[in-house]
């Protein structure tokens, strides 16, 4: 059995109220292996960046009110942040939602992306910024020798966006995550930009774990796909497996509301997520659910295998869907 890349293990997340403490991710767990592409898809606020956010280990310490994040075998949690510096944009980086204010607007791009060579390779500046001027190319952003000058705003969303990638694979990280980099874009755009951390995932041999909205892309590029609700994950699969046969009401709502035949009309989900101060008793799906029954209000299912020891959901009638 190949040791997993990174294996996070009953992951949760609160945070204190003025009333009482909000549990928003709970007992979340999955594994990446090497050259892993997982895609994590929810509605907004399930929960996926808190997660990725924690992965990073950028959110308060007193967070995390449980579990553990196994990077290389180590916990992440219990790293020291001089220990956490040398993984941190070297080992493991991200590319944040929104590279505008990712990225510092009274630097250069080119600065930016040769600190994070700096510090993690030990190079001087002037190889640091001819080593820019490489990755620039490597993401195809046109005349890298001038672009690398350029301050954020001088250039266009996608081109900020491709200087955020090459920041983040400066380093040939094992494992980079992307939380939802081309939801700002146009489709013509988000198509180059996917193609491209494709391309970099393979010719860097590093893991990707992608976060969003848009099901054709995890359908297009990811191998396994995780499902979350609620904070919580409620289906996780082989990709195909989940396509063609998935095993969670909410998943299946999610594919039924993806745009069809030419004039056919979306199925949404009907209702609104729950407040996370509020979550319905049981199943937290329970009020939204064409399938419910009247165990559904009586106890949160757990993560249970739904045909096979790959394909696993958290519904009661699994089987049965």
């Amino acid at each position: 059995m190949i040791q997993s890349l990174l294996s996070v293990e009953d992951l949760s997340i609160s945070f204190a109220s003025e009333i009482k403490s909000l549990n928003t991710v709970n007992e979340v767990s999955f594994k990446a292996a090497d050259q892993d592409f997982l895609g994590i898809v929810g509605e907004s606020g399930c929960g996926k960046t808190l997660t990725a956010l924690a992965i990073m280990k950028l959110l308060p310490s007193n967070a995390i009110s449980s579990g553990r994040i196994l990077f290389e075998g180590k916990d992440i949690l219990a790293y020291k942040d001089k220990d956490l510096q040398k993984i941190r944009g070297s080992k493991i980086s991200m590319i944040f939602q929104e590279p505008m204010t990712s990225l510092n607007p009274v630097f250069t791009v080119g600065n930016q992306i040769a600190e994070v060579l700096i510090t993690h390779q030990s190079m001087s500046a002037k190889e640091a910024i001819n080593k820019t001027i490489e990755l620039l190319k490597v993401v195809q952003i046109p005349s890298p020798e001038l672009r690398v000058n350029d301050y954020p705003h001088q250039m266009s969303g996608g081109m900020r966006q491709r200087v955020m990638i090459a920041m983040a694979v400066a380093c040939k990280p094992s494992l980079l995550i992307a939380d939802e980099p081309t939801t700002a874009l146009d489709v013509t755009i988000q198509a180059q930009i996917l193609e491209l951390l494709g391309s970099l995932q393979e010719r860097n041999r590093m893991s990707l774990l992608f976060i969003t909205h848009d099901l054709g892309i995890v359908a297009e590029y990811a191998s396994r796909v995780m499902v979350m609700y609620a904070g919580r994950i409620v289906e996780k699969s082989p990709v195909q497996d989940m396509f063609i046969n998935p095993r969670h009401p909410y998943t299946i709502g999610l594919l039924e509301s993806l745009p069809g035949k030419k004039g056919a009309k979306l199925k949404p989900i009907p209702g609104q997520v729950p407040n996370t101060e509020s979550l319905p008793s049981g199943c937290k799906f329970r009020t939204r659910c064409r399938y419910v029954i009247e165990e559904c209000h009586l106890k949160e299912p757990s993560l249970k295998p739904a045909g096979n020891s790959e394909h696993l959901s958290r519904c009661i009638r699994a089987m049965e869907l």
